[in-house]
């Protein structure tokens, strides 16, 4: 079990128009110019947006893999920690991540979790 940092990475170019800006500590991927995740190379974890409940959910289910990153609009942030999760489960939250973010045209025809994996 556990993600490669570069694994992930192939999982969100794979979405569509995501876009990445790294900074000094962290990259940060958008869907036209919105966050819906984060990398932390250091600590080999990235944070996700959810909704409330997933992330309630998440932290309580696993705590030694996913804990709260913050809550902001009506959406709860997870971090995940890559070594502790499997690869399909990832790209499953990595798209609803998406998802939660992206417009609706893009919604129309969107990947899905088996399509990532396969990228």
């Amino acid at each position: 079990m556990g993600v490669e940092i570069e694994r992930f990475e192939r999982l969100v170019r794979a979405l569509p128009e995501c876009t990445r800006k790294e900074s000094e500590r962290y990259t940060t991927f958008r869907v036209r110019g919105r966050p819906f995740g984060y990398l932390w190379p250091d600590t080999a974890t990235v944070g996700l947006k959810q909704t409330l409940l997933e992330q309630a959910a998440l932290v309580a289910e696993r705590p030694e893999v996913f804990e709260v990153q913050f809550t902001a609009g009506g959406f709860g942030w997870v971090v995940v920690h890559l070594d502790g999760i499997d690869l399909d489960e990832l790209s499953e939250l990595t798209l609803e991540a998406w998802y939660l973010t992206a417009p609706e045209e893009l919604i129309a025809s969107p990947p899905t979790p088996t399509s990532l994996v396969r990228a």
